[in-house]
């Protein structure tokens, strides 16, 4: 094969590969608008028994019931984890931690859109997306009061939004944790309750580290918010 037929070959593929990975937000809703748009309970049926396989040993291995009555997502930036606690009373137990295979953006909190800064604090759930541009996806509810009261303060009127964990391996300013694992804490939640999930996101793990000395230098407030996420994620102890 030529030089030239191995370069047009080459331009080929990369740009269906780029097209695939950065065009998702465009193409995918258009492949959902022909092939028609799936729902959560499409999704239980599609992926649930295979993620629940996937996740029933590590629930059986901390005995955890599944599915537990609420859980709880601790997700640390700096090192790119996200772990997975669950109860089915007042005691959190520790289930397993995932690698965030994406996160863009660097320590501190999110302050605007298009900053491609993943939020600090403490969030719930407002939905669940089984026809997300990222395979499928749930929705932080950033900015939360939190968020908005201090934005507000500040004169920022566009804090930013749409921040989701999602699958796939690309980030920006969301949580991307790959398919199959998106698949399990999706299945998860819609078996509990978007309600039952919280998502706390912190710069450094706080169990570990003083974080408020990465406020230094920035807003009044942001000592503030990681004096709150250090109280939240001490409830969340490793047993030795």
């Amino acid at each position: 094969m030529s030089i030239f037929k191995l370069t047009v070959l080459a331009f080929v593929v990369v740009s269906t590969v780029c097209v695939y990975l950065f065009m998702r937000p465009y193409w995918v809703p258009l492949y959902h608008k022909v092939a028609g748009k799936q729902s959560v309970s499409d999704v239980i049926r599609e992926y649930g028994a295979t993620s629940e396989a996937r996740l029933r040993p590590f629930f059986q291995q901390a005995g955890v019931q599944y599915p537990p009555k609420s859980v709880t997502l601790l997700a640390i930036k700096g090192t790119d984890q996200l772990e997975l606690w669950a109860s089915n009373d007042d005691n959190p137990v520790f289930i397993r931690t995932y690698p965030v295979l994406a996160a863009s953006g660097i320590l501190g909190p999110k302050l605007q859109e298009g900053d491609e800064q993943v939020p600090e604090g403490i969030y719930s759930l407002e939905y669940l997306n089984p026809n997300s541009a990222f395979h499928l996806s749930m929705k932080l509810n950033y900015p939360n009061d939190f968020d908005l009261i201090h934005a507000h303060a500040e004169g920022r009127e566009a804090p930013g939004t749409n921040i989701f964990i999602h699958g796939k391996a690309m980030s920006v300013g969301c949580l991307a944790m790959g398919d199959e694992v998106i698949e399990e804490l999706f299945v998860l939640t819609a078996k509990i309750g978007k309600e039952s999930v919280k998502v706390a996101i912190a710069p450094i793990d706080p169990r570990q580290h003083n974080i408020l000395p990465l406020a230094h230098g920035k807003p009044k407030w942001v000592s503030e918010l990681y004096t709150n996420i250090t109280d939240y994620f001490s409830r969340y102890q490793h047993s030795s």
